[in-house]
């Protein structure tokens, strides 16, 4: 059965799940309602809960789904997806074996993220039920190598038809999701898009940004306590540190590469705390991003995740309506 039938999903639209709190209930419940599949990003495992239980009352009868960050799982976080019965859990990371097993333990369908083809066989192995294929247009935290045709090509040439495979990176409109699609995807995973949406909880001076941004950059800069790659739009950090070399300073790579054990020791919700103190001067920044409600001083020295599609945005609009301008 394809991914859609299975998950009698009236568009092959998906929401990627962002988070730290952009994409909360009332983004995924939003997006679930209007067709597409809602993803509720991982946030503290009881306010993780909650969106959930909020998509679900927003989209009655509609799929939605859950979005996990490996190095930031807890046991609470698979008991949520348990509970509320989550249709879909997308992993995002690293490899996850024993995660992967509990989420089965609990009768849970798992997409794992990959960016290629040594990856899609390691997630396969590891017993995922399927993958979303991530290209290097796509914002956030990269796995990315290739642009995502390409990388949607290679995968789908290597592992065959029959496991489903989300395709994510640059999703900017109808067109290119038509094109993921004929190239072996069963949907088109959206992150940017759903951003600049009247749902979503980032900080409106981020989608300021984001809307006026004209480039973007493939950085190591925000990686203290999570050492990965993202793509972000400018901010006064990245102009003081990213000016010769956009992944950041060298010696400042080689701490950050460090600190992955402080972040998993670190529950999820600790990270928005250090945005307090970090300024652009100084070069500890966390993954944490600028929230509805903090100060708008914080877009200048927190990540302001956006992908490649971010340069062809115009304007916020409603979840519903960014459903209906992806859908083919």
């Amino acid at each position: 059965m394809r991914f859609a039938e299975r998950l009698n999903l009236e568009h092959p639209v998906v929401q990627a799940g962002m988070g730290g709190g952009v994409a909360g209930g009332a983004l995924a419940g939003a997006v679930s309602a209007a067709g597409g599949l809602g993803t509720v990003g991982i946030m503290g495992p009881d306010a993780f809960l909650g969106a959930l239980h909020e998509a679900r009352r927003l989209a009655p009868g509609r799929p939605v789904a859950a979005n996990l960050l490996v190095p930031f799982v807890r046991s609470a976080h698979v008991a949520a997806c348990a509970e509320a019965r989550a249709d879909v859990v997308v992993l995002h990371g690293g490899a996850a074996p024993a995660l992967v097993r509990a989420l089965h333990a609990a009768g849970l369908f798992v997409l794992d993220t990959v960016g290629t083809v040594a990856e899609a066989r390691r997630a396969l192995a590891d017993g995922a039920d399927g993958l979303v294929v991530q290209g290097l247009e796509a914002g956030g935290h990269l796995v990315g190598v290739q642009d995502t045709p390409g990388a949607l090509a290679a995968v789908r040439a290597a592992i065959g038809d029959e496991v489903p495979v989300l395709a994510a990176g640059g999703v900017a409109d109808a067109v290119v999701v038509q094109r993921l699609l004929d190239l072996g995807a069963d949907a088109a995973a959206a992150g940017t898009r759903f951003l600049l949406t009247a749902e979503s909880g980032a900080h409106p001076a981020y989608r300021d940004r984001v809307l006026g941004a004209k480039r973007t950059l493939d950085t190591l800069l925000f990686s203290t306590g999570w050492p990965m790659r993202h793509r972000v739009v400018p901010n006064a950090a990245t102009d003081r540190w990213c000016a010769t070399d956009e992944r950041g300073p060298a010696w400042l790579r080689a701490v950050t590469a460090r600190t992955g054990p402080v972040g998993r020791a670190l529950p999820i919700a600790h990270l928005e705390r250090f945005l307090g103190v970090q300024r652009p001067g100084l070069p500890v920044f966390t993954p944490a991003l600028p929230l509805v409600g903090m100060d708008a001083a914080v877009v200048d020295r927190a990540a302001l995740y956006a992908g490649e599609s971010a340069l062809r945005m115009t304007g916020v609009v409603s979840a519903a309506d960014a459903v209906a301008a992806l859908t083919p």
